[in-house]
């Protein structure tokens, strides 16, 4: 009998029985039964010549062969969870400086150019993601009117073959939300009506599901650092101007028409890092304490992305 078992446990074990080993080594609750209720009938019919046929003509399934019903040592690789990771000296990442000196985008309250703004933060998250081993990081600035500028974006991202692509821009109101007041001796105008930041994606990208997890990590670390995201995109008093909200705790929107996150051939996102037409909010857009925050949560989420573990875990 000893024999028997033996040989038994070195037989191959198809795959279809491998719910039966896990109640080997949980303990099957039919263990509890007695002797007289585990033997087998006594009266045991053969298989019929037509169910033996049909079982050769099978395919054959893929057998697992078992040496001994020990422990199961399973490889450290077998114990990491699946995901993408990168390497930090490789990745390639474009960071788009929103507009150009030419179509400088929005002014804000105190009558300073978006693109001002953009250049300024992106300079930032440049400096600080080479700081930590993202050595290909790169600024994309482009000159001349705006949708011209815009193709010209698309087409250095694809041509350079960027791993992500992040557009920074800063965020102002539909005209009909502005109010006149004056600044420094020259009529400006400003709404302070709504404030926040937010992150957009393309479903039209070619890499919508990795532009989703790398807006929402974006997302995620902004509101990690105490920022809250413009919530009026998802509101119908918008017009035009309202956008599907994918994530109502990250602050992700989806704007389909977006050239480049569409248009781009890798992972896109754009953030808009704050309202700057909010005559408070931008006071703070302008401070290096506001741009520190907002640098540290882009740049914890490109790490988060390229290792994931290191959002669990924290810098190794």
């Amino acid at each position: 009998m000893v024999v028997a078992m033996a040989a038994m446990v070195l037989l191959p074990i198809e795959a279809s029985d491998a719910g039966w080993l896990s109640d080997v080594i949980k303990g099957s609750p039919k263990q509890g039964r007695s002797a007289k209720q585990a033997r087998p009938p006594k009266h045991v019919t053969s298989p019929k010549p037509a169910a033996l046929a049909r079982r050769a003509a099978a395919p054959k399934r893929h057998a697992v062969k078992l040496a001994a019903l020990g422990p199961l040592h399973l490889s450290p690789a077998a114990l990491k969870p699946v995901a993408t990771r990168c390497d930090p000296a490789k990745l390639r990442i474009l960071l788009d400086v929103g507009h150009t000196a030419e179509s400088e985008g929005a002014i804000s309250a105190r009558n300073v150019s978006e693109f001002v703004f953009n250049l300024r933060l992106a300079k930032q998250i440049e400096e600080k993601l080479k700081a930590e081993g993202f050595v290909e990081t790169r600024l994309l600035l482009t000159e001349g009117k705006a949708k011209r500028s815009l193709f010209k974006r698309v087409a250095t991202a694809n041509d350079l073959r960027a791993d992500l692509f992040l557009s920074i821009h800063h965020d102002s109101v539909p005209n009909k939300f502005l109010e006149d007041w004056e600044f420094g001796g020259k009529k400006s105008r400003f709404s302070d009506r709504f404030s926040g930041y937010s992150v957009f994606v393309s479903r039209n990208n070619p890499d919508f599901k990795t532009s989703l997890s790398f807006a929402e990590l974006i997302g995620k670390e902004m509101k990690a650092q105490g920022l809250d995201y413009a919530k009026q995109y998802s509101e119908p008093i918008m017009g035009r101007h309202q956008r599907p909200l994918l994530n109502a705790e990250t602050g992700v929107y989806r704007y389909d028409e977006l050239i480049v996150l569409r248009k781009t051939r890798m992972a896109a996102a754009l953030l808009e890092a704050g309202s700057i037409i909010n005559r408070d909010e931008e006071l703070k857009m302008s401070s290096p304490e506001r741009r520190d925050i907002i640098s540290s949560s882009v740049v914890a989420a490109v790490k988060e992305f390229c290792e994931p573990r290191w959002g669990i875990l924290g810098p190794l």
